[in-house]
């Protein structure tokens, strides 16, 4: 039976995860309903025309005041029920088994907690969550999901990148310590030309400036991969494109590789066994718009491998389609959650 979802904010995280089930085909996960401050015509038009992934494959309708998709292969999602509530606690969310919290407004536990009070049976925030029963990063920690588990966090799409290719050299060499830059494609989070924000760099015009910020991603992993607890950081360079990002992570291994190759081929026996459709790998000379609407959590990229000193410092890259890939992970973990 499929999980029921529904999605609280309609912004690029809730549509995109909608447009990945509808894309997808997936049976596993049905949207029921989507709550959302702005009128519905304007969603399903903003559904419909997305300037960085293309034209929605599928007709939207406004039926009655909710959402009918029927897709180009043939199938109907819907009606979703689509309703305007401010306050969480008064969206009707009884029988939905799984409700996506995609505002960034209601991260903290106390505050996930209201859709809980409205029905749902659980809530996956698409954001670090505080106080969360787990932080899951899809196909690296499910184990951490267990009954009883309330409210979720799927981390952030930096964590979700860098914490599938940190497992696997984790297992492989060992991690003694590291550090993450990821070079990030600007978000709605700053500004398209310069005015208030309380970051001052954030407020700056983001489409034509390189600006340094902060991510807590790398610290993040800790709360999927415990044992790395202390020995990873990093920083976030927020870049003048508007989509795909890339994760550089310098690390010291407990053993040191042989060689390039035995870096690039324990990350590629990943990719194509236990992180298969989450990990993906690259040995073209790429660039981050080839990653555009790709749906891995992290693409690693063999061919910007490097070994200073002999091993004693390892260098490693991974794409990702900070957009999509993440969005795609919230329905797979909403799948997981909501059958518990």
């Amino acid at each position: 039976m499929a999980v029921k979802i529904a999605i609280n904010g309609f912004g690029r995280i809730g549509r995109l995860v909608l447009r990945g089930i509808i894309e997808s085909g997936r049976t596993d996960v049905e949207p029921v309903l989507i709550n959302d401050l702005g009128s519905v015509e304007a969603n399903a038009h903003l559904l419909k025309y997305d300037t960085i992934h293309g034209r929605l494959p599928a007709e939207v309708e406004v039926v009655n005041g909710d959402l009918l998709i029927k897709t180009h292969a043939g199938k109907t999602i819907g009606p979703i029920k689509v309703t305007s509530q401010r306050n969480p606690e008064e969206i009707p969310l009884q029988g939905v088994d799984v409700a996506m919290e995609c505002t960034g407004l209601f991260t903290a536990r106390d505050k996930a907690s209201a859709l809980l009070k409205a029905g749902a049976k659980h809530v996956l925030i698409s954001a670090p969550g505080k106080d969360a029963d787990a932080t899951i990063v899809y196909g690296v920690n499910n184990e951490a999901l267990k009954p009883g588990m309330q409210i979720v966090s799927n981390g952030s799409c930096t964590t979700n990148c860098l914490s599938p290719v940190a497992a696997v050299l984790d297992d492989k060499f060992g991690i003694e310590r590291g550090y993450m830059v990821t070079v990030h494609s600007y978000t709605g989070d700053q500004r398209t030309i310069d005015t208030l924000h309380k970051d001052p760099r954030r407020a700056r015009a983001a489409a034509v400036n390189i600006i340094p910020t902060s991510t807590g991603a790398a610290r993040a992993v800790a709360l999927v991969l415990p044992h790395l607890k202390g020995k990873l950081d990093g920083t976030a360079i927020r870049v003048p494109t508007p989509n795909v990002s890339l994760v550089s992570l310098d690390f010291v291994p407990k053993r040191k590789p042989s060689s390039i190759e035995e870096v690039n081929e324990a990350v590629r026996e990943a990719s194509e066994g236990r992180l298969k459709g989450i990990l993906g790998y690259n040995t073209e000379p790429l660039v981050s718009h080839d990653f555009n609407h790709v749906a891995f959590s992290s693409t690693f990229d063999a061919t910007q491998t490097a070994l200073v000193d002999g091993g004693e410092l390892v260098r490693i890259c991974a794409w990702y389609d900070n957009e999509w890939g993440f969005s795609n992970r919230m329905s797979d973990t909403a799948s997981l959650f909501g059958k518990l």
